[in-house]
């Protein structure tokens, strides 16, 4: 399906600082892959972005790819008491969504006579950022400090010189990023299918999106980060290191000259989006909940 020119959009997202996850030109990208049946709930106030999966309604945009979900507009209960009141769908499974986002829509459903459960499923790590590197550096104390400092030495007597670039769209930067996903081990190197290839090349030529990476002394790339980047902070998406370099820590390096530049370009935060991985709050992120709802009709089993 498509929701270009969609008038949902100038609403106000419920939910502030999702990045590109509940844009326009996010979802007319990722929900040309999504499984099921698009569907849109909108009023003059309210807009929220469904699919239906054989008898579960599903937020367009997938969870594996779509880090947050999020209504749009002040009448998002209302919408979705009329949503669960047409709907013949048995089920709504509604994830990824921050705490203010769940709320309306939890009471929307509970309106319609839904049974309604909601959990903690997932967590973003979100970092909020000083004014200044100094301010960031005193802010994660001296061990972590010490452990960036150290990385960083190493990574320039075993690699090289930093080198940080910065690029958009397709070329050499996002064949970089495609080569180390294939190269990682496990459920990472499994995730980039040829469909999700395509994905990835259609999100690399859309505004905001860029590739972060650092260059080797032989003209390869070390690592690249996947993200994005608008006023309300910075967006990390994917990311791919080489694993002959990992004694290095290329990730870590590029991390911290990822954040010091977000804080040197004034943003106000740094999301690493969904994943609890340990190093995340090593740099000073802190938890943000996400609220899976799963409801379904009184008198269903």
């Amino acid at each position: 399906m498509t929701f270009t020119n969609h008038p949902g959009f100038a609403l106000a997202a419920v939910a502030d600082a999702t990045g590109p996850f509940c844009t326009q030109d996010f979802l007319n990208v990722v929900s040309r892959y999504d499984e099921g049946e698009g569907f849109v709930g909108s009023t003059d106030d309210a807009f929220i972005p469904l699919r239906r999966v054989d008898d579960v309604m599903v937020f367009a945009g997938d969870s594996e790819v779509t880090d947050y979900h999020t209504p749009r507009g002040d009448g998002s209960e209302s919408l979705m008491t009329a949503l669960a009141e047409e709907t013949t769908a048995a089920r709504f499974i509604l994830d990824s969504l921050p705490e203010e986002a769940a709320k309306p829509l939890t009471a929307g459903l509970t309106n319609a006579g839904w049974r309604v459960q909601t959990r903690v499923h997932e967590v973003a790590a979100v970092l909020a950022l000083p004014d200044t590197v100094d301010e960031y550096m005193s802010a994660i104390g001296k061990k972590q400090r010490h452990e960036v400092r150290r990385k960083r030495r190493r990574y320039e007597e075993t690699v090289g010189k930093i080198r940080h670039e910065t690029h958009q769209g397709q070329g050499w930067a996002f064949d970089e990023f495609l080569r180390l996903q294939r190269l990682a081990e496990g459920e990472k190197g499994e995730f980039m299918t040829p469909e999700r290839e395509d994905m990835f090349k259609e999100l690399a030529g859309l505004e905001g999106w860029r590739l972060d990476l650092l260059r080797t002394a032989e003209q390869s790339a070390a690592v690249v980060v996947f993200g994005y980047s608008d006023a309300t902070g910075y967006y990390l998406y994917n990311s791919g290191y080489e694993p002959d370099l990992a004694e290095a820590s290329p990730g870590v390096v590029l991390l911290g000259t990822l954040i010091e530049g977000a804080i040197d370009e004034g943003r106000g935060r740094f999301d690493f989006l969904k994943g609890g991985e340990a190093y995340k709050f090593r740099l000073g992120a802190e938890r943000r909940p996400l609220t899976e709802i799963v409801a379904t009709r009184e008198g269903s089993t």
